[in-house]
């Protein structure tokens, strides 16, 4: 049996391409061109019937080794914690106070592009320090 080569996250969510645009300045990934045929997005979009227009979006990473994120529009709001959530791992090998502070100055930086930091989790005997934040649209996610 083949193993899986690649994978997209998929979200679900109320304006795809604001939530796209978050999650390519916290993670570096870019949006692709449009499909082929159009010169930009808007012209992509206002080729759409209406109820299609603004129905996804997606964006990738630039070196070709993470996955694919999808954001598709759904009807509902979000009404519970997450399932899944994606860890930002910005603290890798560090830790204590050297960990925190590169956690605190990332959190900074996803706030002013509108996350909300939600709590900072400390170590302990078996975790190193995370600190919990909030896309765009709330979902849930980690600066590890």
């Amino acid at each position: 049996m083949p193993s899986i080569k690649q994978f997209q996250v998929t979200f679900d969510c109320a304006e795809p391409e604001r939530l796209a645009r978050f999650w390519c300045e916290v993670l570096g990934y870019v949006v692709p061109p449009p499909p082929e045929g159009y010169t930009t997005w808007d012209d992509f979009k206002q080729a759409q019937p209406p109820e299609e227009r603004d129905a996804w979006f997606a964006c990738g990473d630039p070196s070709g080794v993470g996955p694919r994120l999808f954001f598709q529009r759904v009807p509902e709001g979000k009404v519970a914690k997450n399932r899944v959530h994606l860890d930002v791992r910005v603290g890798t090998g560090l830790v204590g106070e050297e960990r925190v502070a590169v956690l605190e100055a990332e959190c900074a930086r996803l706030v002013a592009l509108g996350g909300v930091r939600v709590r900072l989790l400390l170590a302990d005997e078996e975790n190193e320090s995370c600190l919990v934040m909030q896309d765009v649209e709330g979902n849930e996610f980690c600066l590890d």
